[in-house]
């Protein structure tokens, strides 16, 4: 085993070893939510059933006293509408003033930014020091692929769904929306449970802001968050769903992306590109909000009965990157894992002369490999490794072994 850690430093040794315990507490707490979830499923469907057929009755009561007052309704309406009809032609025969027609004007129309980047002359393949399958690497200001590799294969996006999904999120939101409450409920949780994905860990009928959701949505990538988020939003997550594949038209990619699911579960239909997952995140750093959460490195969720003291939860990419040499500075990071596609990220960063860059990339062998991919990139452009000709694993201190993630992580 001590070859599997030689590279790696006291600091990340620690990290991984609380990384590990945090794991296990997660794992009993699941366990034990599982056993409240099954006594109060029972409940909850005793109540719903009640509920369905109160509605149900009071439902019918109200459509027929409904069907009778719209039908007096419009007979009263007949009557008046005739009556008009004949004042309206006496004043139409009688009048003499002239009838200005006033020209009508059209809206003067907002320009939209259209999302999209180009190779060029200068587009290089992405070097051999970065493991990763597929990626592609731009620069905002100017739309040029600075380097790629496979940048339009399809891929399943895991988890770098949530990109899109926290900016279709911000783009229905409000500042004032952001205190409203919502309630987890066993349906949330029971859906991550189900598909093993990675969650902030709220109980049922634990009741959150959605603030809490947006940011849980991201820094821990909760499944339950992201679900809950996009209930809040649309009134499930099919609906959801529908506004995101929306979105994804509207950014010019839907002829290589499409979602079936707000978490990033893998689907058949789910697909997308390191390109256009790019796309999605250049139109998510123009949206102030979901910047922010992209961006946030840790947060405390708000003091509920479950968790009086809050969930602390970290955007681990950010903390993980943020003292490696980049060249510059890594502002905001998306990652995700699903075995069909590995471990894979996407981040928004400048460099030291102030240049906005955003990389994808798809396929590597871990959550730490994945990090030091974009610290190659970032730093082969600045020139500090040459297309690849520098071996930057000689230099990675990270536990090359480390367990997958959850699905959707």
């Amino acid at each position: 085993m001590q070859s599997l850690y030689q590279y790696e430093s006291e600091e990340e040794r620690l990290e991984r070893e609380n990384e590990q315990k945090r794991l296990e507490r997660r794992r009993q707490k699941r366990a034990e939510m599982r056993r409240k979830r099954r006594r109060q499923v029972m409940i909850n469907r005793c109540i719903l059933g009640t509920v369905c057929i109160c509605i149900l009755v009071g439902f019918i009561f109200l459509i027929r006293f409904s069907v009778k007052g719209i039908s007096k309704l419009v007979k009263e309406n007949d009557t008046e509408t005739e009556l008009q009809g004949s004042d309206d032609t006496d004043l139409q025969f009688n009048s003499t003033e002239p009838v200005i027609e006033l020209e009508e004007v059209e809206p003067e129309e907002i320009p939209v930014k259209t999302y999209e980047a180009h190779t060029t002359d200068a587009t290089v393949i992405t070097g051999a020091d970065v493991i990763s399958e597929r990626s592609v690497m731009i620069d905002l200001a100017t739309g040029d692929i600075l380097m790629q590799k496979g940048y339009k294969d399809r891929i399943s996006p895991a988890s770098m769904t949530k990109v899109l999904t926290v900016l279709v999120a911000a783009e229905h939101l409000t500042e004032e929306q952001l205190d409203d409450t919502f309630t987890i409920t066993p349906e949330i949780t029971s859906y991550v449970w189900k598909h093993d994905c990675s969650a902030v860990c709220w109980s049922d009928d634990e009741v959150v802001t959605v603030r809490d959701l947006l940011y849980g949505t991201i820094l821990p990538s909760g499944a339950d968050a992201a679900v809950g988020l996009a209930t809040y939003i649309a009134g499930s997550q099919e609906a959801f769903v529908d506004m995101m594949n929306e979105k994804i038209d509207e950014l010019g990619l839907s002829g290589s992306s499409h979602f079936t699911n707000c978490v990033g579960l893998y689907d058949d239909n789910h697909y997308s590109t390191v390109y256009d997952i790019a796309m999605m995140m250049e139109a998510a750093v123009d949206n102030d909000l979901a910047l922010k959460a992209l961006s946030t490195k840790k947060y405390v969720t708000t003091s509920t009965a479950q968790h009086p003291d809050g969930i602390e939860i970290s955007n681990w990419f950010l903390r993980r990157i943020e003292d490696k040499d980049t060249g510059g500075e890594v502002i905001a990071a998306k990652t995700g894992f699903v075995n069909e596609s590995r471990n894979c990220a996407v981040s928004y960063g400048k460099d030291n002369s102030g240049n906005d860059y955003v990389i994808c990339t798809q396929g590597s062998t871990s959550s730490w490999r994945c990090i030091y991919d974009h610290v190659a990139m970032y730093k082969q452009f600045e020139g500090k490794i040459n297309n690849g000709s520098q071996d930057s694993s000689a230099v990675i201190t990270e536990d090359e072994t480390e367990g997958e993630a959850p699905n959707g992580n």
